[in-house]
């Protein structure tokens, strides 16, 4: 995690060429249009997913402190970074996340209970409605975490840390769903991993030594050692 005041030279250092998972402390997207974009470079990246909108759905402090965002001005922001995404490259694929939903019980329970009154399920599902419709306006596909996440019966309990973050069983509902775009997405190539040649596959003499002791056996295909078997 970085300040968003490390943001711009945070950002010069991250190879587009290369994975590159960019996580920002209280962050909201009017801090970061113009800084969290990737600029320029010889090569571009394949899939670019974009999450802004939970603490940009923060409702407004009456000091005029927080990290709110009007809502017009969120979707402008986000129309801007998806602008800026489509231009890269026509090989660069998109995906936004939209505002999960919150426990606001679990919130005002929470060290988090001083900011309760201002983060609410509601906003949170505005933000996400808005964002799933300029993803249709702009062809981007955009996953709706709101709506996912509280398809599980007991979400309330099990989704979340303190009522924002997710839990361990609140990140699998989000994997799942980004795989489901992966694999459904008419993309070519396609970038669901089943479908990915897999790295140094090739058979090594330092591999594990098969039971006839004479050979070694390739694990580079092996998922049985996943706790979660990725679909």
């Amino acid at each position: 995690m970085v300040s968003p005041g490390r943001m711009d030279r945070l950002w010069k250092g991250v190879f587009v060429n290369q994975g590159s998972n960019l996580g920002l402390l209280g962050f909201r997207l009017a801090a970061g249009v113009s800084g969290c974009v990737v600029v320029d470079a010889p090569a571009q990246p394949s899939l670019v997913i974009v999450y802004f909108g939970g603490n940009d759905s923060v409702g407004p402090h009456p000091s005029g402190l927080s990290p709110h965002v009007p809502l017009p001005e969120y979707i402008e922001n986000m129309r801007k970074i998806g602008t800026h995404l489509k231009a890269l490259s026509d090989a660069t694929r998109i995906i936004f996340l939209s505002a999960p939903p919150v426990n606001e019980a679990q919130i005002h329970e929470s060290q988090l209970g001083f900011i309760s009154r201002l983060r609410t399920n509601e906003r949170c599902g505005r933000y996400s409605e808005a964002l799933i419709e300029l993803g249709r306006e702009m062809d981007i596909k955009v996953i709706d975490l709101w709506t996912a996440i509280q398809k599980k019966d007991d979400w309330l309990s099990t989704c979340f840390t303190d009522g924002i973050h997710l839990s361990t069983e609140g990140s699998k509902i989000l994997v799942a769903e980004i795989l489901k775009v992966l694999k459904e997405a008419d993309w070519k190539p396609s970038l669901h991993w089943n479908t990915m040649p897999t790295e140094f596959s090739e058979d090594s003499p330092y591999d594990l030594v098969s039971y006839d002791g004479k050979s070694t056996v390739n694990v580079s295909e092996l998922t049985f050692h996943r706790e979660i078997q990725w679909k």
